[in-house]
């Protein structure tokens, strides 16, 4: 994943041992099964890879762990990557892949 990319939240949830500190760092959370752009990848001094996203602002916090201020980042991992087709469906000429009972089949014509 980079800046720019496109990603859906596949997990939202917060542990309930970290309900209060999440409270406390987050004025906006996300939504699963929301789609968001990438606008900044955190590494957290090593510490697990956060995301800034477009769509959300949250006010910047002092994070003790990393001994600086920053905008708190949503961890990596509650996000998969959106691949959007490259090659409008108008643009298949020859061969034409269609859905069928779950399988893709190719029809030539």
């Amino acid at each position: 994943m980079k800046p720019g990319d496109k990603v859906i939240c596949i997990n939202d949830k917060i542990d309930p041992e970290k309900s209060q500190e999440i409270r406390q760092d987050f004025e906006i959370w996300i939504t699963r099964d929301k789609e968001y752009t990438i606008r900044e990848i955190l590494d957290n001094n090593g510490i697990v890879t956060g995301v800034l996203l477009d769509e959300v602002h949250n006010f910047p916090k002092f994070f003790k762990l990393i001994n600086r201020y920053q905008e708190p980042a949503f961890a990596m991992w509650r996000f998969r990557k959106l691949n959007y087709n490259s090659v409008p469906a108008e643009a298949v000429s020859e061969k034409e892949l269609v859905k069928q009972e779950g399988e893709l089949v190719k029809i030539h014509r």
